[in-house]
Protein backbone atom coordinates (compact mmCIF):
# COMPACT_ATOMS: atom_id res chain seq x y z
CA UNK A 1 0.00 0.00 0.00
CA UNK A 2 1.61 3.27 -1.17
CA UNK A 3 0.48 5.16 1.62
CA UNK A 4 2.67 3.50 4.21
CA UNK A 5 6.11 5.41 2.87
CA UNK A 6 4.30 8.29 3.22
CA UNK A 7 4.91 8.97 7.29
CA UNK A 8 8.28 8.30 6.64
CA UNK A 9 9.33 10.25 3.83
CA UNK A 10 7.73 13.34 5.58
CA UNK A 11 9.47 12.47 8.82
CA UNK A 12 12.53 12.69 6.72
CA UNK A 13 11.74 15.60 5.25
CA UNK A 14 10.85 17.43 8.35
CA UNK A 15 14.14 16.90 10.07
CA UNK A 16 15.75 17.52 6.88
CA UNK A 17 14.56 20.54 6.85
CA UNK A 18 14.98 20.98 10.35
CA UNK A 19 19.22 20.37 10.28
CA UNK A 20 19.07 22.29 7.06
CA UNK A 21 17.81 25.89 8.87
CA UNK A 22 20.04 25.23 11.52
CA UNK A 23 22.90 24.55 9.23
CA UNK A 24 21.77 27.99 7.46
CA UNK A 25 21.52 29.43 10.91
CA UNK A 26 25.00 28.44 12.40
CA UNK A 27 26.69 29.75 9.05
CA UNK A 28 24.90 33.06 9.48
CA UNK A 29 22.33 32.60 5.93
CA UNK A 30 19.13 32.94 6.73
CA UNK A 31 17.97 29.85 4.26
CA UNK A 32 17.77 26.35 4.47
CA UNK A 33 20.78 24.62 3.30
CA UNK A 34 20.88 21.13 1.99
CA UNK A 35 17.61 20.06 4.23
CA UNK A 36 16.46 18.18 1.08
CA UNK A 37 19.21 16.51 0.60
CA UNK A 38 19.91 15.55 4.35
CA UNK A 39 16.22 14.43 3.87
CA UNK A 40 17.02 11.76 0.88
CA UNK A 41 19.96 10.53 2.45
CA UNK A 42 18.20 9.75 6.10
CA UNK A 43 14.86 8.35 4.18
CA UNK A 44 17.37 5.88 2.20
CA UNK A 45 19.53 4.99 5.15
CA UNK A 46 16.40 4.34 7.44
CA UNK A 47 13.80 2.57 4.84
CA UNK A 48 17.21 0.30 4.46
CA UNK A 49 18.00 -0.17 7.94
CA UNK A 50 14.18 -1.36 8.55
CA UNK A 51 14.16 -3.54 5.62
CA UNK A 52 17.83 -4.90 6.52
CA UNK A 53 15.91 -5.56 10.05
CA UNK A 54 12.89 -7.17 8.83
CA UNK A 55 10.91 -4.95 10.94
CA UNK A 56 8.40 -3.33 7.48
CA UNK A 57 5.83 -5.61 5.94
CA UNK A 58 5.66 -6.01 2.26
CA UNK A 59 3.26 -3.63 2.03
CA UNK A 60 5.17 -1.11 3.97
CA UNK A 61 8.27 -1.95 1.56
CA UNK A 62 6.33 -1.55 -1.25
CA UNK A 63 5.00 2.34 -0.31
CA UNK A 64 8.37 3.18 1.11
CA UNK A 65 10.05 2.00 -2.30
CA UNK A 66 7.03 4.13 -4.90
CA UNK A 67 8.29 6.91 -2.25
CA UNK A 68 11.79 7.07 -2.67
CA UNK A 69 11.41 6.46 -5.89
CA UNK A 70 9.35 9.41 -6.40
CA UNK A 71 11.13 11.63 -4.11
CA UNK A 72 14.22 12.00 -6.71
CA UNK A 73 12.23 14.07 -9.22
CA UNK A 74 10.89 16.33 -6.93
CA UNK A 75 14.10 16.74 -5.57
CA UNK A 76 14.99 17.53 -8.89
CA UNK A 77 12.24 20.29 -9.87
CA UNK A 78 12.78 21.93 -6.51
CA UNK A 79 16.77 22.31 -7.45
CA UNK A 80 15.26 23.30 -10.51
CA UNK A 81 13.81 26.34 -9.63
CA UNK A 82 16.71 27.43 -7.59
CA UNK A 83 17.77 30.95 -8.98
CA UNK A 84 20.88 30.27 -10.44
CA UNK A 85 22.00 34.15 -11.59
CA UNK A 86 21.35 35.35 -7.51
CA UNK A 87 23.43 32.59 -6.22
CA UNK A 88 26.26 33.70 -8.73
CA UNK A 89 25.99 37.42 -8.72
CA UNK A 90 26.33 36.83 -4.81
CA UNK A 91 29.64 35.58 -4.75
CA UNK A 92 31.95 32.48 -5.81
CA UNK A 93 31.45 30.69 -3.01
CA UNK A 94 28.57 29.34 -4.66
CA UNK A 95 29.97 28.53 -7.91
CA UNK A 96 33.14 27.03 -6.49
CA UNK A 97 30.96 24.88 -4.05
CA UNK A 98 28.73 22.96 -6.95
CA UNK A 99 31.87 22.30 -8.67
CA UNK A 100 33.48 20.96 -5.82
CA UNK A 101 30.01 18.80 -5.23
CA UNK A 102 30.48 17.85 -8.67
CA UNK A 103 33.96 17.08 -8.57
CA UNK A 104 33.52 14.89 -5.15
CA UNK A 105 30.87 13.08 -6.58
CA UNK A 106 32.85 12.25 -9.32
CA UNK A 107 35.67 10.96 -7.60
CA UNK A 108 33.31 8.67 -5.27
CA UNK A 109 31.53 7.23 -7.47
CA UNK A 110 34.49 4.46 -7.97
CA UNK A 111 34.83 3.81 -4.51
CA UNK A 112 30.96 3.42 -3.56
CA UNK A 113 30.54 0.96 -6.62
CA UNK A 114 33.00 -1.28 -4.58
CA UNK A 115 31.06 -1.24 -1.62
CA UNK A 116 27.97 -3.30 -3.23
CA UNK A 117 28.24 -6.59 -3.50
CA UNK A 118 28.91 -8.10 -7.05
CA UNK A 119 26.30 -9.63 -8.86
CA UNK A 120 26.26 -12.02 -11.91
CA UNK A 121 24.52 -11.80 -14.98
CA UNK A 122 21.41 -13.74 -15.58
CA UNK A 123 20.64 -16.06 -18.72
CA UNK A 124 18.47 -13.31 -19.59
CA UNK A 125 20.96 -10.13 -19.31
CA UNK A 126 23.61 -12.44 -20.94
CA UNK A 127 21.22 -12.53 -24.11
CA UNK A 128 20.62 -16.42 -23.66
Amino acid sequence: MVIYGLALMGACMLIGNLVGNAIGAILGINANIGGVGIAMLLLVIVSQRLMDKDQLSKLAQNGIAFWSAMYIPIVVAMAGIQNIVAALTGGALAFVAGLGAVFFGFILIKPLSKLSPSSEPTSAEKGI
